[in-house]
């Protein structure tokens, strides 16, 4: 599949790695995708007000812009608001999600990660790659419309979260 990296760029080169870095290589575009599949947010606005981070608005709209243009997510219409749009994440967005566990499972390793930021890394690191196929299912479902799996990978992942959260309030 073969995306345009922004409007108007030459990629540095065609290496795999520095492409894929310049699609997903800055601060806060795996930061988006994550709270997408995680945080299950589909709206400019969960998405700006969820971000444990802060991203500014400016930076989420040129990120949805950029993840948009590479094929990473859609956008559509919501059919609630005229103004309000979801996104979605591609095939190729879902197919991201072994890269997130093994990045969240590296940084549980090597930096002061929180318990309660860390509980869905261990558990995505644990299921190992049956998990990650179970829960790329259940994406397919929620963002392309493919049948319902049948499992709530997600709801288990949000639970564990939320239950550490509560013990660390």
């Amino acid at each position: 599949m073969s995306r345009p990296l922004a409007e108007n760029q030459a990629p540095r080169s065609g290496c795999p790695i520095n492409l894929t870095l310049e699609v997903l290589g800055d601060r806060w575009s795996l930061i988006v995708i994550r709270d997408i599949i995680f945080g299950d947010r589909r709206h400019f606005r969960t998405l700006l007000q969820g971000s444990e981070e802060g991203i500014a608005s400016n930076i989420l709209a040129d990120r949805l812009k950029r993840l948009v243009a590479a094929g990473v997510l859609t956008r559509r219409d919501d059919p609630t608001h005229r103004q309000k749009g979801i996104y979605s994440l591609t095939e190729a967005g879902i197919q991201l999600l072994p890269v997130l566990a093994q990045l969240a499972a590296w940084g549980r390793r090597h930096t002061p990660a929180t318990p309660a930021l860390s509980i869905r890394a261990q558990l995505l690191e644990e299921g190992g790659p049956s998990l990650w196929a179970e829960f790329m299912q259940e994406l397919r479902h929620r963002h392309l419309g493919a049948a319902d799996p049948g499992t709530d990978v997600l709801g288990r992942l949000t639970a564990a979260y939320r239950a550490l959260r509560a013990e660390s309030a």
